[in-house]
């Protein structure tokens, strides 16, 4: 079954399905840290965003997962389990205290073992392919981790699946990673962390060329969330 799959076997059989289908456009990845703590932060278009970009970086990128698509009922929740499980995506539960708490946690012990982390700033998907207001969480965990934060934009992955499309349209996808960015200061500090949060967002709205809406997107999809409330 796919939950016995090994991550480096899940990676070894999909990969090569990824480059001849989707022929990915990557640049700038020697941005990407070979080892140490780092946090990838990327736009969100797409599902596939969380499959394409992991299969692209040459260690292994682990995404913060609701607990909720673990425990999901009938075929498709089954399918979404087994599927995150063998990508190495972390559940959390989020049910009590504030709702970024235990994601923040979590995140912080992947960084302390010297991992890569991927996280979306939006806290959501993209509902129309604009570039919405980053969530501050992602400041936090740059600051208290020390790990630099590389900036991705994501191209054409609304297009290869569309929210509610399970068979993804073959085109060809798209990858910009962009210089790894270094934060300290107050972590405590609201609007410190609001100005961390914006040069983020800056960088990969410079890289990815998205209109920029200054609110927060619609909250469906908690794949990579790490927030906080300004």
């Amino acid at each position: 079954m796919l939950s016995n799959l090994p991550y480096g076997t899940l990676r070894a059989f999909l990969t090569p399905i990824l480059m001849l289908a989707f022929r990915p456009k990557v640049r700038g990845l020697r941005h990407v840290p070979s080892k140490g703590p780092v946090i990838i932060a990327s736009n969100h278009l797409s599902f596939s965003d969380s499959i394409f970009m992991p299969l692209v970086v040459p260690r292994k990128v682990t995404f913060l997962a609701k607990s909720e698509y673990f425990t999901s009922p009938g075929p498709k929740g089954l399918l979404k389990k087994l599927t995150f499980i063998a990508l190495g995506q972390v559940p959390v539960d989020r049910s009590g205290g504030r709702r970024s708490e235990a994601a923040l946690i979590t995140g912080l012990k992947v960084l302390a073992d010297g991992d890569c982390i991927g996280i979306y700033p939006e806290g959501t998907r993209s509902p129309d392919g604009r570039l919405y207001k980053g969530r501050t969480g992602i400041a936090r965990l740059a600051i208290e981790s020390g790990a630099p934060v590389v900036p991705v934009a994501m191209f054409n992955t609304d297009k290869i699946q569309p929210t509610g499309k399970v068979i993804p349209n073959v085109k060809r996808v798209g990858m910009h990673f962009g210089q790894p960015m270094y934060f300290d200061g107050d972590s405590t500090d609201l609007q410190h962390l609001r100005d961390v949060t914006d040069q983020i967002m800056n960088a990969i709205h410079a890289m990815s060329g998205q209109e920029y809406i200054d609110i927060y997107a619609p909250k469906k999809a908690k794949l990579g969330e790490i927030q906080e409330e300004d």
